[in-house]
């Protein structure tokens, strides 16, 4: 073990704690007949923990990480300290993105043997730990060659670069035995229509993301495939804008049926809907997958990417993973970071510890929303009438019959209440 996290000890579940033990999460307790742990399956996400130095718009670097530059000794130490700090946790889950796991080279090659050489190491660091891999992606965002896009670069060489990223990070997915394999589209969009083909780029979208699925079904990878979408930021418009966006793009390249839905707090609420509006309609389009739990400042108008401390919230966000059978290969991955003031080993424990907290609660009451049955009956009341075999005989008529049918029977239907405060004041009384 390094000395970065010395005298933090392994966290514990403790109701009655007042340091950084668990309060409300207690991975053994049985919930709907499944360990909590197993419903929640909590990730760390590598990029924010231990590679994000702490800037923003308007600064630049306020973190001092010993394992901050570009030699692979650090990266290996930069390793060491992840899995200390997912053995503190005791979290079942981490992610990555290739870039965040080892230096930049000269050439492609040379980057992908440091990549390759990390990716061994963490095979090593992994059989002596309970953490495993949610899932691997890449980074198509941050260095400047991806100024105008990955898949959708008007320059074919750029095209071709990403493919080869993406492969090497599918293959090291799979090789490490990640659940998933995550695909989201940073800078695939536009900053002006005055330089864009905007068909063009989509045909080249399409066409990587089947790419990406043949390749899955090539090298045996069980996993799901997962698109995350995101709104704008950093582009004017991108491409994956939210779910019903994304589901479209699936529809138009026939792939619908091979690539879910990795679903965030904050990239839902900068699309104009709530978490839960993003997951509801996923799960009713039968592409819901994993989500990453965080959420923004909502006075600052983007993306900050907090830790979630909003426990009516996360419930809300909860009732619809359920409702939508839980996860299977999917989980909650925090895809969050540090605020930049916030300097200090213990930080990065008490953000997770925190989070899991809250997500626990949020859990819990979603559950037992669940289990009491209140909202589900009501919303069924409220459709009742479409049970009936003359409203679903309806369905498979034609707009002259069923105006025929008006007349006859004299139709005159009057407003229902929607009882949506009283809808809200039952979620009140759980959370």
């Amino acid at each position: 073990m390094t000395d970065f996290f010395k005298d933090i000890a392994p966290l514990a579940y403790d109701p009655n704690s007042t340091g950084l033990d668990f309060r409300h999460y207690n991975p053994d307790e049985v919930i709907l007949g499944k360990r909590m742990e197993d419903h929640l399956r909590f990730a760390v996400a590598y990029w924010h923990s231990f590679a994000w130095p702490g800037g923003d718009p308007f600064g630049g670097q306020t973190f001092d990480r010993p394992w901050f530059g570009d030699t692979m000794d650090l990266a290996r130490l930069k390793a060491d300290v992840a899995f200390d700090m997912f053995d503190l946790l005791n979290v079942p889950y981490f992610c990555w993105h290739d870039a965040d796991i080892r230096p930049e080279g000269d050439s492609f090659a040379e980057s992908l043997r440091n990549f390759e050489e990390i990716i061994d190491y963490f095979g090593t660091k992994m059989a002596g730990s309970k953490t495993q891999l949610l899932w691997g992606t890449a980074n198509m965002f941050s260095h400047r060659r991806f100024m105008a896009g990955a898949a959708t670069n008007p320059d074919p060489e750029i095209f071709a670069w990403s493919a080869a990223t993406v492969k090497a990070c599918m293959d090291a997915t799979h090789n490490l035995g990640g659940q998933n394999y995550v695909l989201w589209g940073g800078r695939e969009g536009y900053e002006t229509l005055l330089n864009t083909d905007l068909k063009r780029e989509r045909q080249q979208a399409g066409r990587f993301l089947q790419m990406a699925v043949e390749y899955k079904h090539k090298i045996g990878f069980k996993g799901a495939i997962l698109v995350e979408p995101k709104p704008q930021e950093p582009s004017k418009h991108q491409y994956d804008f939210d779910v019903a966006t994304v589901y479209g793009f699936l529809k138009e390249f026939g792939l619908e049926g091979e690539v879910q839905m990795n679903i965030e707090q904050g990239h839902a609420i900068l699309a104009g809907h709530s978490f839960e509006h993003e997951l509801a309609l996923a799960a009713s389009l039968g592409i819901f997958g994993s989500i990453d739990m965080n959420r923004n400042d909502y006075q600052s108008g983007w993306d900050t990417d907090q830790f979630p401390n909003n426990v009516p919230e996360v419930a809300l966000a909860y009732y619809e993973v359920l409702k939508a059978g839980g996860f299977t290969t999917g989980g909650t991955n925090f895809d969050a970071k540090l605020r930049r003031q916030s300097l200090d080993p213990v930080d990065l424990i008490a953000a997770h510890a925190g989070a899991m907290d809250v997500c626990a609660r949020g859990f819990k009451a979603a559950a037992a929303m669940l289990e009491d049955g209140t909202l589900e009956a009501m919303r069924a009341e409220r459709y009742a009438g479409w049970d009936s075999a003359d409203a679903q005989a309806m369905l498979e008529s034609d707009l002259g019959s069923i105006a025929q049918r008006v007349l006859d029977d004299g139709i005159n239907p009057q407003p229902q209440s929607g009882r949506q405060e009283i809808l809200e004041n039952v979620v009140n009384r759980f959370v």
